[in-house]
Formats: C-alpha cells, structure tokens, sequence
C-alpha cells in the first residue's frame, strides 16, 4: 500500500524578518503594507527595519561568515539541497505566493518557481567548484599558489517583478562558496523577495546570522546597505538610475549589477514570421511586460513588416486579462499606481510624438492595475521605444534592411537581453554578434528563461555575470600565497 505524504503546514508570521538569527519586527517605528496588486488586500503588515536593525544584520553576518566558509564543502551544498526539497515540497504554497504578491499569472508563478529550484540546485553544485591554481614563476624555488575564497559578507538587493528568483540567484551562490548575506527586497515583495527564502534556508539547516532579512524603506536603510563597512560586495538587480547611484556609493567594494534594459526583437527578411510572432507576444507581455530582459521594441524588415503587424496584432488581441490566479489569464495587474502611471505616461508621450497606437485601452480590475496590453507603431524615438516601459506595452519599428535593423537595434543606451529572427542560423549568430547587449538569442524570446546561464548586460544595462559558473567568480575572490622553498638573495 502507497502511503501519500501530507502537505507541510503553511508558513506564517511573514510580519517578521530573520536578523541575527532571531525572527523580530523592524525598530524604524513605521511599518508598510504588503498589497495584493489584483485584489488590493493587505497580505501581511511590517514593522520596517531602521540603520540600527541593518547594523546588527551586518554584524551578525561578519560574525558567522568565518564558520560557514569553514564547513565541508558537502555540508554546505548539502543545505542548498535541503533548501531545493523543502521548495519543491512547498510547490502549491510558493506559487501562491508569487501570484498573490507580484500579480504574477499562475504560469509566471511556476516558471519563477522552476527557476528558483534550479538556482538551488546549481548552487549546491558550486560549493565544489571552488577552484584555486598553481601559478609559474621566474624566482627560482618560488612557488605561487592562488586560492579561490568567499569575499565574506554580501550585500544582495533584489526587485519586485520576478522577486524569488532575482533574490534566490544572487543568494544561494554567496552561500553555497562560503559568504554571508544581508539581503534588502522590493518593498512591494518582501515576502515572496526574501522572507519565504529565508524560512525555507532555515529550515534547511543554515546557521543562524548567515543570512540576514532587512525589510526597510530606501530612504531609512537604501544607502546604508551599500555603504555599510562591514560589506565586501553589492549584488543588485534594479533600475539602472538606482544602480549608477550604488557605484558611487559603495566605494571600495565589489559590484554586480543587472540594470534596466531596452530589448530589440530583430525580424529580418527570411524570418520564419509565425515562430516570430509567437516569441514576440512572449517575449513582451509576459509578466505584463515587467521584465528587464523583455523585448521592449520588435524591429521589423520593411519586406515583411506589414505582414508581421497584422499577425502579432490578432495574437495580442486574443491574450486574456484578468485573474492572475485564474489558469486562463495571460496578462495580470502591473505591480503598483506609480508604475502604471508611468507607464501610461510614456504611452500618451509616444502619440502626442505621433506613434500609432492599434491595440490597447484603459485600466481595469478590482485595484485598478490591470492594464492590458498596448502595441504601437512608430520609429526608435518614441517615447515608448527610447525608454524602458517595464510594463505590457511593445513598439513595433519598420527597418530598411538588416544594416538598417543593426543600426536600430544599437541606438539605446542600453544592452541587456535581444533576439534576432532568421532562417539562416549562421547569418543570426552573426547579426547577434554584433548587437551591444551582454545576451542575444538567434530564433528565440529575449527572455531567457534558462538560469544557470551568464545574465548580464553592457553599457547602461550592468556590471558582472549573474548564473551558472560566472556566479561562484562573482562571489569569490583570488587571495596570492607565494611560498619560498629556498633561500635567495635579495638587491638590499
């Protein structure tokens, strides 16, 4: 007879956060509101964090980090699978979380809950590819060795759109080599951004203090967290404005930024145009658009632009909105009033600029925050085309040719995530070579949604490599141990 597990007991007590190995409410005096962004409804209230709470995180950090990096490397990725079961035994419960938080749809939910396992999956893999050399040297009897060890304690501050993952994947390297982490969410998703990670490492079997939880405004803790003495490194993943504002903030310490992106989606004149369209409506309405990778514009050969027009606009038109917990929504609520008023400011910019709009409409649902989706029609100058939208909005540009679509496709600032559409393979890779952006993906969305893979950007888009083997170069430091075997003379 098969015995069927029972469900865990559902986590509370997400009002709290994990600092120095004790579960307490922030001393700031304030607290905020955690808000369903479909429903509007309060699902959790937290006492924030103040300059005194992220000392203490810091301190508690610096303190257990030396024993942590000590630990066997089996013990350590032995917790990072424990973490990985703990998650998948809690599926239904993350998912939920997700949705509820984010306004993710329930596909977004999953995904992201996919994403994050083979995060902690890759991570307890890395604590055995710490890896040091021995190195030549021209002084005889010398012998140079370099070690690969933890940088100590980092600083991770992660986002509201895709919370978990962008948490989880900056977290679980640091703590699979051997670091501390203090780590600052969105406020918008504490819990889904760092308080279910954190009870779910806890339960795994992290030692108390090595990772640190602080909920708090950016006004009371925002540059305290980057300039705290007692961190070696800052992993960000946020816009690029806030990201130019911790290089110079951090001093002397370690960065790795993901920042804003503008992606192109590149159509060229042999393109397969349904298998383009397919990853176009992906590649910018998933999550409602709010994705840094996101295809932001689809540039679009003139011999097949109206084609394409008429083809992406039938399949925009059919997506559902609504319900993010409904299995059938395709397009949820953006994440707050601010960002849909932005975003709708950059729509009304674009038409004043003379952009035609043929699909869109106004916001609706329960909050409000349900917009659905907008395509426009216009040049690289539109206001929707210049700037990153970060929201269920796409521009659709005419290119004359594939120097044309390349000149296009370079004329932003930044250089995240892109994908180019061709028949020839050969002719894609090298169309893709010669985009600014740190990723580009031939007869694929710009959304990535492989994650052991090098996310990251050039220009205004970031610094460093987030995934797979550049994480553990990310998280560790070469520290050179030269070793004299003989006596040598020296010139004094």
């Amino acid at each position: 007879m098969t015995q069927t597990m029972s469900a865990p007991e559902r986590y509370d007590g997400f009002d709290v956060m994990p600092i120095a190995g004790e579960w307490r409410a922030g001393r700031s005096g304030e607290s905020k509101a955690d808000l369903d962004p479909w429903s509007g409804d309060t699902l959790t209230e937290i006492a924030l964090a103040d300059a005194d709470d992220l000392d203490e995180a810091y301190r508690a950090a610096r303190e257990a980090q030396p024993g942590w990096a000590a630990r066997a490397p089996g013990e350590r990725a032995g917790i990072m699978r424990a973490a990985a079961a703990i998650f998948e035994a809690r599926k239904d419960e993350i998912v939920g979380w997700i949705v509820r938080e984010s306004g993710g749809t329930l596909a977004k939910g999953e995904l992201e809950w996919g994403l994050v396992r083979s995060v902690l999956y890759e991570a307890a893999s890395m604590a055995h590819r710490v890896e040091g050399r021995i190195m030549p040297s021209d002084v005889p009897g010398k012998e140079s060795r370099v070690y690969r060890r933890p940088v100590g304690v980092v600083a991770v501050i992660s986002p509201w759109n895709f919370p978990m993952q962008l948490s989880a994947r900056s977290v679980a390297p640091a703590l699979a080599v051997g670091n501390a982490v203090v780590l600052k969410p969105a406020g918008d998703t504490p819990v889904t951004g760092a308080l279910l990670l954190a009870r779910i490492f806890e339960d795994a079997g992290l030692p108390p203090g090595v990772l640190n939880a602080t909920i708090g405004s950016g006004r009371e803790i925002g540059d305290a967290i980057v300039e705290h003495p007692l961190a070696r490194m800052v992993s960000f993943t946020g816009s690029t404005p806030v990201g130019e504002g911790i290089v110079k903030k951090a001093g002397v310490k370690k960065v790795a930024l993901e920042l804003g992106g503008n992606g192109p989606l590149v159509v060229l004149d042999d393109a397969d145009l349904d298998r383009a369209v397919d990853a176009a409506v992906f590649g910018s309405f998933f999550h409602s658009g709010q994705i840094c990778m996101i295809a932001n514009r689809v540039i679009v050969d003139a011999s097949v632009h109206g084609a394409f027009v008429d083809r992406f606009v039938a399949r925009v038109r059919a997506l559902v909105a609504g319900d993010p917990s409904d299995g059938a929504t395709q397009i949820g609520p953006v994440i707050n009033q601010g960002q849909l008023d932005g975003i709708r400011d950059k729509l009304a910019r674009a038409r004043d600029e003379g952009a035609e709009q043929v699909l869109g409409g106004d916001p609706g649902g329960p909050s409000g925050l349900l917009l659905p989706p907008h395509v426009l029609v216009a040049g690289n100058d539109a206001a929707t085309a210049r700037e990153e939208v970060f929201g269920p909005v796409i521009t659709v540009i005419r290119a004359d040719g594939e120097d044309d679509a390349l000149r296009i496709a370079n004329d932003t600032e930044y250089g995240l995530s892109s994908a180019v559409f061709t028949r020839d393979v050969e002719r894609g890779v090298g169309f893709a070579l010669r985009v600014d952006a740190g990723m580009t993906h031939v007869n694929d969305s710009p959304v990535n949604d492989d994650a052991n893979t090098a996310f990251g950007g050039e220009k205004a888009s970031g610094i460093g490599r987030f995934g797979g083997r550049w994480a553990i170069e990310e998280f560790t430091t070469d520290h050179w141990v030269s070793v004299q075997h003989e006596k040598r003379p020296f010139p004094i």
